[in-house]
């Protein structure tokens, strides 16, 4: 017996909870939090006082699409190549917002480089390595000083591999007073959420104002981050940047980062996301950014290249040539996005299907705005290809997929010119 079924809600990210932040440098402002885009950040791991290599990274950063870069600042040769570098993604023309990573020295390399302090975005500072003891609040407020003065945004980034070990103490004691004892893991929880809103707390009475502070409280265990960033959702406005921090090489670091940005995101939860992948051994640093972006544009979050569909195959498919041609078209757009995004406007929410047989390649194809079904086993040697879900033509012979891929440029070309 058949019911009427009752209507299947459309599942889409929740919105976010946090105000927004301004990061700006010179006249350009990036908006972070709020209604603006989930914005990619991305990482160099040059030496900072090679300004040439450093302005390079970035640059392939940038136009991989990382919207925000963090660099080094360790030594006064690192903030001395600081003005540099930017003058060189100046004459580049990079676009983009360079973040300054301190540890231990920032105080003094801000104050006594202020070049490199001007020259910045924004500052990261980790509560847990700005000095021990008395040195701590002296020493913090030394650098919000400095962003206050050139008006740079602050990021408060808590790292559990760097916890303020006099916070942490100070809550275990608590904690084993209580009747019943937290597990010593959610203690250091809490830890990190009262590092990095304490923290904020402290920069605002400074006088930093709150739209220009970032929020993180980093941890390597999927299950860790989920938890740390649910409850600091609660109690902070302040834009969060959502990473796993040390997430690994290769897949490991690919799926975790995958699964525990995609969860918080899909909560609400998340203004930046740093993708941290070790690079395989010959790898571009540039993998981490196309992880971040395919993460982001997964979740129907953004766009940020053309989509290829294409299907794993299986017994019924006859060779590798759908795989081939996938690679080569998703290779290709790819690769021509950095003219692409001037040239054809919108052209990173085309569709293309690349598919091995005829179960299901002529209705990915329709689905598609270009696609095309690849003969598979026992199949007549012809490949038809459907453009905005008509079938359009049919390709044969030895060529099918250098015509398929003209076919593709001439779409683009046709659909996305703007003259």
């Amino acid at each position: 017996m058949m019911h009427d079924p009752l209507p299947i809600a459309v599942s889409e990210p929740a919105k976010r909870r946090t105000k927004t932040a301004r990061i700006s440098w010179g006249s350009n402002v990036v908006t972070v939090g709020a209604d603006a885009p989930v914005r990619i950040q991305s990482m160099t791991n040059t030496d900072t006082a090679d300004a040439i290599g450093t302005a390079i990274q970035v640059k392939e950063l940038a136009i991989a699409g990382s919207e925000l870069v963090r660099i080094t600042v360790d030594t006064p040769e690192a903030a001395q190549a600081v003005p540099h570098i930017r003058e060189q993604l100046d004459r580049m023309g990079i676009d983009v917002p360079l973040i300054g990573d301190f540890h231990y020295n920032g105080h003094r390399l801000l104050s006594d480089f202020p070049a490199c302090a001007e020259s910045l975005s924004k500052y990261r500072i980790n509560p847990g390595n700005v000095g021990k003891g008395d040195k701590h609040d002296k020493q913090f407020a030394q650098m919000v000083e400095v962003a206050t003065k050139f008006k740079k945004a602050v990021r408060i980034g808590v790292n559990w591999g760097s916890l303020d070990q006099e916070l942490m103490a100070t809550l275990m004691d608590v904690n084993a007073k209580r009747a019943k004892p937290f597990e010593a893991r959610q203690v250091m929880y809490e830890a990190l959420i009262q590092s990095a809103t304490q923290s904020a707390q402290r920069a605002v009475e400074l006088g930093l104002p709150p739209e220009q502070i970032l929020l993180s409280c980093k941890v390597s265990g999927v299950q860790d981050l989920i938890a740390v960033y649910r409850q600091l959702a609660l109690r902070t406005e302040h834009p969060l940047h959502l990473g796993l921090t040390e997430a690994g090489m290769g897949t490991k670091g690919t799926v975790a980062s995958g699964v525990a940005l995609a969860i918080l995101l899909q909560e609400g939860i998340g203004d930046t996301i740093r993708v941290s992948l070790t690079p395989q051994p010959g790898e571009s640093r540039t993998q981490e950014v196309v992880i971040a972006a395919e993460i982001l544009q997964s979740l129907g979050m953004r766009k940020f290249v053309p989509s290829v569909t294409a299907c794993p195959g299986c017994g019924r498919t006859t060779s590798s040539t759908f795989q081939e041609l996938a690679k080569e078209i998703d290779d290709h757009l790819r690769a021509q996005m950095p003219v692409w995004r001037v040239q054809y406007p919108g052209v990173e929410n085309l569709k293309v299907a690349v598919m091995g047989c005829i179960v299901n390649g002529p209705g990915e194809s329709k689905h598609a705005d270009i696609g095309i079904s690849l003969p598979g086993t026992g199949e007549a040697p012809a490949a038809p290809v459907f453009i905005d879900g008509e079938k359009a033509l049919t390709l044969r012979g030895e060529h099918i997929a250098k015509e398929f891929h003209q076919l593709v440029q001439q779409y683009i070309e046709k659909k996305y010119a703007t003259h």
